[in-house]
């Protein structure tokens, strides 16, 4: 049977996502979808927390590990490859189950995405050259001389959306806001998907995210981080600034002692953590609060009645 729609699981890190995904996929038969921006890439498992290679054989996964980090993986090429799995997934008349905590690839997937062009990767990299020895600041100062519309929308200190917005005045003369207007509806868009966002007790959830913090270097993450930092990659990329590895890569240079690197990783997370349920709380109304521990129960429910 070819069903319509699909399961929308979000949520802070280390609220028990992946979990959630992976038994309603084996009992419902699922496809997990990834909808986190780090999972995506194959360098590094254990720092992102992606699922193990036994939770992959309990039911199929799709968009995990599939990009090399070298590469500045963008929402636009996610939703293409998301819109690939969710067709595989009715094809295959499987329950589609995204997953993840990146609030604009699930925002693109139910309102879609602005239609901004590609830039050349020749300007692309002419921009990241000239950038490399500039403050963020800077960066935004110039920004606001070609294109004040866009940078008036930025935050000052986001430098890659700053060096963003300049590739794309570079590559068309337009303003990257100019194009914010022009959106594509998204994949799912009208079709009756169930979203759900675990709604975790802050302070165990904190709890959670530090002692997960250092079962992740017991399990290999100074090795991951080491060979991350052997390939000498573009520290602007998004795999650099995946959280814990600026700060693992510190102490690998001596910079950090074992522990500055794990309190310095801990602390990013739990403030990326805040950050996704201020911004679900503002960008994503219609979805359900649920307490992690009630959230299947809901998602059955609602599966039932439709």
């Amino acid at each position: 049977m070819v069903r319509r729609g699909a399961v929308l699981i979000a949520g802070p890190t280390a609220s028990g996502k992946s979990a959630l995904a992976l038994g309603l996929a084996r009992a419902l038969d699922g496809v997990v979808i990834n909808a986190d921006s780090m999972q995506v890439y194959g360098d590094l498992r254990v720092i992102t927390a992606r699922p193990t290679p036994d939770e992959e054989r309990q039911a199929p996964h799709r968009l995990y590990g599939h990009v090399d980090g070298a590469e500045n993986y963008s929402v636009g090429r996610w939703l293409k490859d998301a819109s690939g799995a969710l067709e595989e997934a009715i094809r295959a008349g499987r329950l589609p189950i995204f997953v993840g905590g990146t609030g604009l690839y699930f925002k693109a997937l139910t309102d879609g995405l602005s239609d901004v062009p590609s830039v050349p990767d020749a300007v692309r990299d002419r921009i990241r050259t000239a950038s490399e020895s500039r403050a963020t600041a800077d960066l935004h100062a110039a920004l606001t001389a070609r294109d004040p519309e866009t940078a008036r929308r930025l935050r000052p200190n986001d430098r890659l959306r700053i060096l963003r917005a300049l590739e794309v005045w570079e590559a068309t003369g337009r303003p990257l806001a100019s194009y914010w207007s022009e959106r594509r509806p998204g994949p799912l868009a009208g079709a009756p998907a169930i979203r759900i966002f675990l709604n975790a007790e802050r302070e165990a959830l904190r709890a959670r995210i530090d002692a997960r913090f250092r079962s992740m270097i017991a399990a290999g993450a100074l090795k991951e981080a080491r060979a991350l930092a052997e390939r000498g990659l573009d520290p602007t990329l998004p795999i650099m600034r995946a959280h814990g590895v600026p700060a693992l890569i510190a102490h690998l240079k001596g910079a950090l002692s074992l522990e500055e690197a794990v309190a310095r990783g801990q602390a990013d997370t739990r403030a990326y953590a805040k950050r996704q349920f201020t911004w679900f709380r503002h960008q994503m109304p219609g979805w359900i609060w649920v307490a992690p521990e009630e959230a299947e129960a809901v998602i059955r429910a609602r599966l039932a009645a439709q």
